[in-house]
């Protein structure tokens, strides 16, 4: 592991004249029959985002934000690292790890690394403070530039456990969604001596297919979940688009902020809890500031690249023939608008299952959508872990 640096995001203010200039010059596309976004991201309101973005959003405003959180980059195996590393306000702060997804960024964890790090400051126990570490997955944001391929959520499992060692932290918890959730159940499963527990809102199981499970044997609560997370056979094709063609989309991607940020829209809106108005869930602001810090870092194809390397290891292999395949304390956060649902008899055949939660409302970006209910779910499982 290279030497950790502090880090302060400073983007060129010519980059953001350019920015302003490529969204003032956009070649709209003729659009026919889409109000309800049947066929993509409808113009009308792509049109009024882009017009912000351009002339309303303010990204230094953003960049002051973020860099109020303490941030770091380094090096392991070659692979850059930017991370946010909040030390815990209590008598025996737990380190944790948060692994974020795509499309979304590190700071999807904005409004719960504080309330982790600092419980008496938001309403709870001093008790339950966490170490709280939230790095940008390889290739995505700062920690790129890759020099590299086949890095995906195996190695980057490997990558963390390497990092929070090089942070002071022999034992750690992991928690992620989406694709960290793919990097937390191989954490649980391949660097068992390493955690004291993994905490997902994605429920991955190493060496269980997608489609496992009897729904003959589902509750109507589960029944339910499952039909509100209908998503039809569009919801994953663009898994297949980054595995296979990475490439090609991204010279489209990297030449077009329109492009990329109608890429990511509209995953924002299918995917979380926001019945079909994503301002209800993320703001303009909030958007913008996701695709800007994808356009500034140039990184949209090393989010590809990550997403084409964890792809040929899918299904989840399994590193050991350790049963449960996760034997380390698991807890489950189950969304009722998020993508994927495993019943709660399969989670625990498959780990040592602990705490298993549905929440009322949030859809695929837990953290984001639901920050104080993620906060108290990861607060509740850890607590009886803390003595261990």
């Amino acid at each position: 592991m290279a030497q950790i640096e502090p880090f302060k995001i400073d983007v060129p203010q010519r980059e953001v004249d350019a920015l302003r200039a490529r969204l003032a010059a956009t070649s709209w596309a003729p659009e026919l029959d889409n109000e309800d976004w049947s066929s993509g991201v409808n113009g009308t309101y792509l049109r009024e985002l882009v017009a912000y973005w351009q002339d309303g959003f303010d990204w230094r405003a953003q960049e002051a934000r973020i860099n109020e959180f303490p941030q770091f980059r380094t090096e392991i195996d070659g692979v850059p690292i930017h991370f946010i590393h909040v030390r815990g306000k209590g008598p025996d702060p737990v380190p944790i790890v948060l692994s974020h997804g795509w499309p979304w960024t590190f700071w999807d964890f904005r409004d719960v690394i504080m309330a982790l790090a600092n419980p008496a400051a938001h309403g709870g126990d001093p008790e339950d403070a966490f170490d709280v570490v939230v790095p940008s997955l390889p290739g995505f944001g700062f920690s790129g530039p890759l020099t590299r391929t086949g890095v995906g959520y195996v190695e980057t499992a490997a990558l963390w456990v390497e990092l929070m060692r090089g942070l002071g932290y022999e034992r750690f918890v992991a928690h992620g969604g989406d694709a960290g959730a793919f990097v937390t159940a191989r954490l649980g499963h391949a660097h068992p001596d390493s955690l004291i527990g993994v905490h997902m809102s994605f429920p991955i199981l190493p060496g269980v297919p997608h489609d496992a499970g009897d729904p003959a044997g589902l509750t109507p609560e589960e029944l339910a979940v499952i039909a509100g997370q209908d998503r039809g056979p569009g919801a994953f094709y663009h898994t297949l688009i980054h595995a296979f063609d990475p490439q090609t989309l991204a010279w489209a991607m990297h030449d077009s902020p329109v492009g990329q940020a109608a890429w990511m829209l509209m995953r924002r809106r299918a995917w979380s809890d926001c019945h079909g108005d994503v301002e209800t869930r993320f703001d303009k602001d909030t958007l913008l500031t996701h695709f800007s810090l994808y356009w500034f870092t140039n990184s949209f194809v090393g989010s590809e690249l990550f997403c084409r390397a964890s792809e040929l290891h899918l299904p989840m292999g399994l590193a050991n023939d350790v049963k449960p395949e996760i034997s380390v304390p698991t807890a489950v956060a189950v969304l009722p608008r998020d993508l994927l649902y495993r019943p709660r008899s399969l989670v625990a055949a498959h780990s040592d299952l602990r705490q298993w939660t549905m929440f009322p409302s949030g859809g695929h970006f837990a953290a984001a959508e639901e920050p104080q209910l993620i906060t108290a779910d990861i607060r509740s499982f850890v607590r009886p872990l803390r003595a261990g």
